[in-house]
Formats: C-alpha cells, sequence, structure tokens
C-alpha cells in the first residue's frame, strides 16, 4: 500500500465517456511498484494534482487479468475539473489502496445481484468485470442500473455485451427517456418484479444515492434475502482515507477504512438519518 506520500503514475490512456465523465488508464512510473500494486474490487486510491489536491476515486478494472488500472472520473469540483484537463503521458499522485472492498470470495458459487443508481455505478464495474471473467465460479449476475435521464447512462455498449453473457440479466431504465430509448422507464426499484430472485441463493451488492439504496435493500429483505447478504458502498468526504481526519465518519464508522463496503447490518439504523 501507498499510504502517506503519493507515488506517481503516467495517464497512458484518456477516454471520454460522457460530457462530464472520463476514465484515466494510469500505471506507476516505479515498475518494480507498478508489479507489486494490489486492489480488490470496491477499493479506492487517492488521486493527486499536484497544486490542487486530490480526491478518492474507485479503481475500475480487474485486480488480476489487466496490467493497467483505471479510475472513472466525473469532473465536478475543483480537481475533478483539473484532472478532465490532462491527457496521455502527464502524470497524477497516486495513494493507495484503501478501504474494504465487496466479499466476492464469499459471493463464489452464488447468485450475484447488482443494483446501482444514478451515476454511482463505478464501484460496481470492477465486480462485473471481475464476475465476467470468471464466470465459472459464480451462479447468476443480475445487473440493475437505473439513472434518471437516458442520456446519464454510460457504457450502453457494456451493457449490451453483458446482457448477451450467459446466465446474465440486464435490467436498465430512466426517470425520463426518449422514444429512441431501448430500456425500461422508471425507477429501478421498481423493476425488482422481472427478477426471479432465489433468496437463499442470493448476495446483493449496492451503489448509488443512499436513499434508492435503502429503498432497494428493504426490498430485497421483503423478498427474504438475508440483511447479512446485503452489501453497500457507502461515500463520505474523505480526506485522508486512513481514519486519522474524521470527515467521513458515519456513527461508529470510518468510511474510508471501515468501508466503502458495508452490510447492510452495519449501517441499516444510520441510513434513515438525515445529515449523518
Amino acid at each position: 500500500m501507498i499510504a502517506h506520500v503519493p507515488a506517481t503514475a503516467r495517464i497512458v490512456e484518456r477516454v471520454q465517456e460522457s460530457n462530464t465523465i472520463f476514465t484515466l488508464r494510469l500505471e506507476f512510473i516505479d515498475q518494480t511498484l507498478h508489479s507489486r500494486y494490489r486492489f480488490a474490487p470496491g477499493q479506492f486510491n487517492m488521486v493527486f494534482l499536484a497544486g490542487v489536491g486530490e480526491v478518492p476515486i474507485s479503481i475500475v478494472s480487474d485486480p488480476e487479468h489487466e496490467t493497467l488500472y483505471d479510475h472513472t472520473i466525473r469532473a465536478v469540483g475543483r480537481v475533478t475539473r483539473g484532472l478532465a484537463k490532462l491527457k496521455a503521458g502527464d502524470h497524477v499522485g497516486i495513494r493507495g489502496p484503501f478501504g474494504r472492498g465487496w466479499p466476492l470470495q464469499e459471493a463464489e458459487g452464488k447468485d450475484i445481484m447488482i443494483v446501482t443508481g444514478g451515476l454511482g455505478c463505478a464501484p460496481v464495474v470492477s465486480v462485473i468485470n471481475y464476475v465476467v471473467a470468471r464466470r465459472a465460479r459464480f451462479g447468476r449476475l443480475i445487473i440493475m442500473q437505473g439513472v434518471k435521464h437516458a442520456d446519464d447512462l454510460l457504457w450502453q455498449t457494456r451493457y449490451q455485451a453483458w446482457a448477451a453473457l450467459p446466465r446474465t440479466q440486464v435490467v436498465v431504465s430512466a426517470d425520463a427517456a426518449g422514444k429512441q430509448w431501448p430500456w425500461r422507464i422508471g425507477r429501478v426499484t421498481d423493476m425488482f418484479r422481472e427478477v426471479n430472485l432465489v433468496p437463499e441463493q442470493t448476495i446483493a451488492m449496492l451503489c448509488g444515492p443512499e436513499i434508492m439504496m435503502r429503498i432497494a435493500a428493504e426490498n430485497l429483505l421483503q423478498q427474504g434475502v438475508a440483511s447479512k447478504k446485503i452489501f453497500l458502498s457507502m461515500e463520505r468526504n474523505m480526506h485522508c482515507a486512513m481514519g486519522q481526519c474524521g470527515h467521513c465518519q458515519l456513527g461508529g464508522w470510518f468510511v474510508c477504512k471501515d468501508g466503502p463496503v458495508f452490510s447492510y447490518n452495519d449501517v441499516a439504523q444510520l441510513l434513515p438519518v438525515k445529515g449523518l
């Protein structure tokens, strides 16, 4: 782990995903460090831009099947807007990986249900990549993505490719969509009726706005999925990423080191509390 001082990484490729979202594909300048760098799906790095600051960004690559690692970023603040101006060959600083990832070893042999909302799908893309590359180890793969508007959906071709995989179901919905929208219209949590869950066989991974995750978790509980088999990726304002500054505190937890992935049992009582 690179904990305190950022290590220099080179942008090998930059991909513009949408008007405000882009992906940086990186490698460490120090090739020994690059060969030793390890992460788990669901973990994040602190990405540093000299003279501007650093931000926590999820790693979306497969940890074992890719030699480079990707960060998909939305340009919404000072640091991310600065990162958006970079191009291939430019350098950034990296600290990490940090946090607790998704329980993929526990998920082996199970059906995996992934529910995401809004633009918050990046933390689970690494899970999808991981499962697709090791398809025989897992049961059904159910991918549910909801967006406010059809234009917000990233990676439409990826969803189409995922839907064509064996034992895979993809349900994509938009609150508002035009005539050319090929998927569902409505809230993603209203689409659960389209999925024939086997509750005792299912492990759920949720990511997106907290109200969406809470509604999705309650729906899954009603269908018989055990609370200990529901996991959520939480977001807070992370500064140090090591549980020292306290900015990301959630009740008695620190999201940066105790999460960002939590069991529903850990946070069920905290989700309804506004401003926490």
